[in-house]
């Protein structure tokens, strides 16, 4: 009677650990990132900058996520005071977010996102930095 009693109780703890694995398997906002579509960006205050969503663990692009902050500076060069309007405009491509940003001068640039991603918990808060030319 206790080998079968500890059989299934070996068989119930194998279980749980099993979904205790599949919960831990869940992403972490470290497993997402934004990357730019292209690093240099003509110059002009209808300048559009596409960055696609990537989950880091598979490659693939992230489509559906929302997001709800956004900010443009110049602080690769020295001047993160220096910000400029930007705004989200629509994308065709799943998993490729574009907005539009005055790109006013040249030189370097950060986009500072932050976003929700479907089905995760938490914040994704990212930056990526550019090149505008003339």
């Amino acid at each position: 009677m206790k080998k079968i009693n500890m059989r299934v109780a070996a068989a119930a703890i194998a279980t749980l650990v099993s979904f205790g694995l599949g919960a831990s398997a869940l992403a972490a906002m470290t497993d997402y990132e934004f990357q730019l579509v292209e690093t240099k960006v003509k110059s002009g205050k209808d300048a559009v900058v596409a960055v696609r969503l990537v989950d880091k663990r598979t490659g693939k692009t992230v489509p559906d996520a929302v997001v709800f902050e956004t900010r443009a500076d110049m602080a690769p060069d020295g001047m993160e005071t220096m910000t400029t309007p930007i705004e989200a405009v629509p994308s065709d491509e799943p998993g490729v977010y574009r907005f539009k940003v005055a790109l006013v001068m040249e030189g370097g640039w950060r986009i500072s996102l932050g976003a929700k991603i479907q089905g995760e918990e938490g914040t994704l808060k990212n930056e990526v930095v550019l090149q505008a030319t003339e």
